[in-house]
């Protein structure tokens, strides 16, 4: 996993993280034994096949528009919303456009 981002440095979350053809990128900003703060970027069509983790994390929508899957459940997310994801629930994301997000993954 990568080193996280230096403590005490003002930074724009939505320049963290650079949108690549045909990719996901993620960039580690905090890591913690109780959690991780990772921020993604998405290029358009791509995404995370269903999967489950073991702990609740929290998606924050910086750019983008993204279909994320939670339980069955379809939901669209824009700029400035979230949406909890909770621990062992199926859980998928596509990027219907160039789509960047922060995940904060609570693992206690």
């Amino acid at each position: 996993m990568p080193e996280a981002t230096p403590n005490a440095a003002p930074a724009p979350l939505v320049g963290l993280v650079a949108y690549q053809e045909g990719s996901v990128v993620s960039r580690v900003i905090l890591k913690r034994p109780t959690g991780t703060v990772t921020v993604f970027a998405f290029a358009q069509g791509e995404g995370l096949s269903e999967h489950t983790a073991p702990f609740e994390a929290l998606v924050h929508v910086l750019e983008g528009r993204a279909d994320v899957s939670v339980g069955g459940a379809s939901h669209a997310v824009e700029p400035g919303e979230f949406l909890v994801l909770p621990a062992n629930v199926p859980h998928a994301l596509h990027a219907r456009e160039r789509f960047k997000m922060v995940l904060t993954m609570i693992r206690s």
